[in-house]
């Protein structure tokens, strides 16, 4: 059970009430997040940035965000974006191997394996070695490695407030909340 109280759609103010109105569904983290009427249209906003970028490989996205949620203990994460990453390209060998810890599998192509290293690293200490970022550097440009970075501090914040406040696992949206997420404005 959560720690902190679920805001209920139907009884929020109606600025978060008007947010709740254009979302596809009334997932616990949004209604978690929604305790806070300030973050919860950036948090949305910035959310559905990453999850629809057009520079950034959503395969990639996916085993990312699997790895943050497998290394920050993001049940919630690991629960939501296993779908979503099947969709997306991601095997079952990948995903298998991401739960494991082992990322450098032979499953994974150089791309995949230097995001992941670098996602290891930079989780863990904000920083990327001179190897490490410069192995990166070979696979993306520096709009992607910004996204990268994003991606990582975003998904470790979603980590922690699942986590922290034990926001109850909702059953997967899958992509159903990610398509509507790209076609759902909420800049007012």
């Amino acid at each position: 059970m959560a720690r902190l109280p679920y805001v209920d759609p139907d009884k929020a103010s109606p600025a978060v009430k008007k947010i709740f109105a254009k979302l596809p569904m009334h997932l616990n983290i949004f209604r978690m997040v929604a305790n806070s009427e300030t973050t919860f249209r950036p948090f949305l906003g910035l959310g559905t940035a990453l999850l629809s970028s057009e520079t950034f490989d959503p395969k990639l996205r996916e085993l990312v965000i699997l790895h943050v949620g497998k290394i920050s203990n993001g049940n919630y994460e690991w629960t939501q974006h296993v779908p979503i990453a099947q969709a997306v390209g991601a095997s079952d060998e990948q995903i298998k191997a991401i739960e494991a810890g082992d990322v450098e599998a032979g499953c994974f192509d150089p791309v995949e394996r230097a995001c992941l290293a670098f996602t290891t690293e930079v989780a863990a200490s904000c920083r990327a070695s001179d190897a490490t970022f410069a192995a990166a550097r070979e696979h993306l440009s520096p709009a992607q490695i910004v996204e990268l970075i994003t991606i990582i501090g975003f998904y470790r914040m979603v980590a922690m407030l699942t986590e922290a406040t034990e926001v109850d696992i909702d059953a997967a949206a899958g992509t159903k909340i990610v398509d509507a997420l790209r076609r759902t404005d909420l800049s007012h």
